[in-house]
């Protein structure tokens, strides 16, 4: 079986023979600064051992670079590194994870960690070029949205905090009904598939609609959506390629449109918890808003009724609406 260090060397491209100590002077930036960096990227302390390699060394002089320029100040890179190590973290378990699945039903025999290695160098390259791409190509992406908005996806923004901004977004929080239920049912492959499915079809409605997806959480999506109107397609459509499918969990979801906070990739505040609260009141594959998102709707394309006032979490009584189109695309 492949050890550690052979693992480190066939993929990192070193192995370790440099202490803390000895990267951070190389690389001119002090030991707590390389250990902020270390830290942000979610690796734990290595206590003055010889845990680093020169390919550690030299990532930490570039960042070292960074630095000098001026450009940005060193908490802001910290914070732009844990966002890239907290993103890199999951990537890489999605892949290893999946991966291992490819194996386990090709039936293979050797050792799982050594087979893993022989594919991960065998599409190393590829992949870590395709990783650089879609970067950029998002990079494009975010940078037009604040262009266009102000930072957001509709509407105003003001500046908070170094990496934190205000802004008016219309978001959306699709849920499975009785996900709990359903995952007591099956096996761990059957969940996996399952799961796979929901993630995947809801975000190729989102991407069509020129909506992200924020983040998945198993059995929701949380999306922003450039305008109401666009939200109210997403969420239909997710209703119909998921709720449609006899196969999977019914869906329901919750939209608003209000005032969030944009950070590091993620997004919070009141609109974001409202939607989630609506999702609890909505029924099977049903759509619900409040007032001010259906307000904002065109009369002719949709049908808003407000619903009987209910109690809900942190915003007292509310009366919900519903939504839905007047012509099914």
């Amino acid at each position: 079986m492949t050890d550690p260090e052979d693992l480190e060397r066939a993929i990192v491209g070193a192995v370790p023979e440099l202490t803390g100590e000895q990267v951070a002077a190389a690389a001119g930036l002090s030991v707590e600064q390389a250990q902020r960096l270390w830290r942000a990227l979610g690796f734990p302390e290595a206590r003055g051992e010889a845990a680093f390699s020169t390919a550690d060394e030299e990532a930490l002089a570039r960042v070292a670079a960074i630095v000098k320029d001026g450009g940005l100040s060193f908490d802001t890179i910290v914070r732009m590194t844990r966002a890239v190590g907290q993103t890199m973290d999951r990537l890489a378990e999605w892949e290893v994870a999946t991966i291992s699945a490819q194996l386990d039903k090709s039936g293979s025999r050797g050792s799982k960690r050594d087979e893993a290695l022989r594919l991960v160098e065998s599409i190393g390259p590829d992949f870590e070029a395709l990783l650089t791409y879609v970067w950029r190509r998002h990079l494009v992406a975010a940078i037009t949205r604040v262009d266009t908005s102000g930072g957001g996806s509709n509407g105003t923004s003001d500046t908070t905090d170094a990496d934190e901004q205000v802004t008016e977004a219309t978001v959306g929080f699709a849920d499975l009904v009785s996900f709990s239920a359903l995952t007591n049912r099956l096996d761990e492959d059957e969940i996996g598939d399952l799961v796979e499915v929901f993630e995947g079809r809801s975000h190729d409605v989102v991407s069509r609609h020129r909506g992200r997806v924020v983040k998945t959480l198993g059995d929701s999506v949380l999306f922003l959506a450039p305008t109401p109107e666009e939200g109210v397609e997403i969420a239909w459509d997710i209703v119909k390629v998921i709720g449609g499918d006899q196969r999977l969990p019914d869906v329901r979801v919750g939209l608003v449109t209000g005032s969030v906070v944009l950070r590091m990739g993620d997004v919070y505040g009141p609109a974001v918890n409202l939607a989630a609260r609506l999702t609890g009141v909505a029924r099977r594959n049903r759509v619900i808003t409040d007032r001010h998102t259906a307000e904002a709707l065109d009369e002719n394309k949709y049908e808003a009724r407000v619903l009987p006032a209910r109690p809900l979490r942190g915003f007292g009584d509310l009366e919900p609406v519903a939504v839905r189109r007047t012509v099914v695309r």
